[in-house]
């Protein structure tokens, strides 16, 4: 996949088929247009083109909202890599390019730069100055243009769309069954391990402290998680916990991992940790060792969760050696 940040290095391609849109999650509703997408471009011997934004719209244009990604650009680009994307191209979006109207920009970023073949859309996609550049207006440019258009239904789930603001509202509440069915794959967060206070090994409990990748990333709902964990391509089982340990009087969020049946030093070393299943809130502890002792049942629960986890699915970025 070649990746675009200027739209002056962007040569001729053959027989454009173009999507645009956020894609935060790229979730299962995404990847059935993105599927379309590149299935269009192969009938006709073309390539596939998606064009996405960064920062996501909403924190350019309503400044001061707290929007937190689904997927870092990055976890972004590896799934439109994945999922078989000839061309993406990253807008750089601004607080100009939020004024243009959707018939210049349709017309400067998609038409006069990929001559487009055809237009594939989401069923509820919007773009422009007050996102006025709708189905109805994409079908009267495209028989202006001369280009094809085709607007994806949208997916369902238990008789509700399928959104990044649903899949948004799950993560928070900790429904990670939600999440993963709203997602197609395990919701996972990454980062380097750190040294932390080493209180885990002295309860038996050695963790990995996890300094994010992305500080935007969304934070699910504080508490002990069954997780997956990738660490160099190999998966692990293990238990998470995100909060801000109250039983230490601690305020900062922090993100450990005990990974089952490991012990190896991996200070300033990447870990990727799949959020299979929220099993508790996090709770202050009268002392450390009712801590420890809760740290045993927690333990077996989990075990016995992931034990039923086939680890050969849902872990999207994951390449197992």
């Amino acid at each position: 996949m070649r990746i675009y940040k200027d739209i002056a290095d962007i040569g001729k391609i053959k027989n454009a088929v173009v999507t645009v849109g956020t894609f935060d999650g790229v979730h299962i509703g995404h990847q059935l247009v993105i599927a379309k997408l590149v299935e269009a471009a192969k009938r006709i011997e073309g390539e596939s083109v998606l064009i996405t934004f960064e920062p996501h719209p909403r924190i350019v244009v309503q400044p001061g909202y707290d929007l937190r990604l689904i997927l870092s650009m990055d976890e972004r680009v590896q799934i439109f890599s994945q999922l078989g994307v000839d061309h993406l191209f990253i807008i750089h979006f601004t607080k100009e390019f939020a004024q243009f109207s959707s018939e210049y920009f349709l017309e400067k970023y998609i038409y006069e730069v990929f001559k487009p073949v055809k237009l594939i859309i989401g069923y509820d996609h919007q773009f422009g100055k007050e996102r006025r550049g709708d189905i109805h207006f994409l079908g009267q440019m495209a028989a202006k243009l001369g280009f094809a258009v085709e607007q994806i239904e949208a997916e369902d789930l238990a008789g509700f769309a399928i959104s990044s603001t649903r899949i948004r509202d799950a993560i928070k509440k900790g429904d990670m069954q939600l999440v993963s069915n709203l997602l197609g794959y395990y919701y996972s967060i990454s980062g380097v391990v750190v040294k932390g206070n080493r209180l885990g090994r002295t309860l038996g409990f050695p963790t990995a402290n996890i300094h994010l990748d992305d500080p935007e990333k969304l934070i699910p709902y504080y508490g002990v998680y069954a997780t997956l964990v990738d660490y160099k391509g190999t998966i692990y089982k293990g238990m998470s916990n995100i909060g801000i340990r109250p039983t230490l009087n601690q305020h900062n969020l922090s993100i450990e991992v005990n990974i089952f049946d490991f012990n190896k030093e991996i200070y300033g070393e990447n870990l990727r940790l799949y959020l299979v299943e929220h099993t508790r809130d996090e709770k202050r502890f009268r002392d450390l060792d009712l801590l420890r002792r809760r740290l045993v049942i927690d333990q077996v629960k989990i075990k016995k969760i992931l034990e039923s986890v086939n680890v050969d699915q849902k872990l999207l970025f994951t390449t197992k050696k």
